[in-house]
């Protein structure tokens, strides 16, 4: 399991594995995790799955009731009957849940990692989280980041892929590093891949590959320290 869920190695032999779904295994925390070891919210993977099967966790403002269902980078989660409400998001040990307001639930940052054009001349863009927007104009390109409302996926801005963008790099050793883009260095050759040179916030400047790189605004703090373990709650 990826060592960023928060499962102690020597007290558990197994770790449920996720569902295939929007993100990777490698790269997603399962429900069960989230509402049991992250925030606490249950004691047993019993507790976690009648919370989950139940109805009463939203992912991205929409019921998720299996308990394996994974969610990862920008996704949100809703607990209604708490009025709470987080953001995933990653730090330099990977991925984790940072707090935020319900009307900020309501809005997601998407890369675009893929365009097609469809029958009817249509533009059907591929974000990172699984989901395919059709559009009538071809203004978007490929790394670019659109920041969706939710869950009606309306277009509310657009951060390109360009020098002084801000940036978070999100794989990679600087992982969680936050800045803008000071330039950007296309591969000359098939073997080479392009560059971003990133200025992070206490002004270093730090080489990724373009890859690693999610631009648009991002409210979320890059924490590495630990957070204690809340007490439990009823969900």
């Amino acid at each position: 399991m990826p060592k960023f869920w928060p499962l102690s190695r020597k007290e558990r032999k197994y770790a449920v594995r996720p569902v295939p779904g929007p993100h990777s295994m490698r790269n997603c925390i399962p429900l069960r995790v989230v509402l049991r070891d992250v925030l606490g919210y249950a004691e047993t993977a019993k507790e976690a799955d009648s919370a989950i099967t139940s109805g009463k966790i939203l992912v991205d403002r929409k019921e998720r009731k299996d308990p394996r269902f994974p969610v990862g980078l920008m996704d949100t989660i809703e607990i209604p009957s708490t009025k709470e409400a987080f953001r995933v998001g990653v730090n330099s040990a990977g991925l984790f849940l940072e707090s935020i307001g319900q009307g900020e639930a309501g809005r997601k940052l998407c890369r675009i990692t893929g365009k097609t054009v469809v029958k009817g001349g249509l533009t059907q863009l591929n974000l990172h989280d699984g989901r395919n927007i059709l559009l009538k104009r071809n203004m978007y390109s490929v790394g670019d980041s659109l920041l969706l409302s939710l869950p009606d996926q309306r277009i509310e801005k657009h951060f390109r892929l360009a020098k002084d963008s801000p940036a978070l790099i999100v794989a990679g050793r600087n992982k969680g590093v936050k800045g803008r883009i000071k330039d950007i260095i296309k591969r000359k050759t098939m073997l080479e891949k392009s560059i971003a040179i990133i200025e992070s916030e206490d002004g270093k400047e730090i080489k990724t590959p373009l890859e690693y790189v999610f631009v648009g605004e991002y409210s979320g703090a890059a924490k590495s320290e630990k957070k204690p373990k809340p007490e439990k709650k009823e969900a």
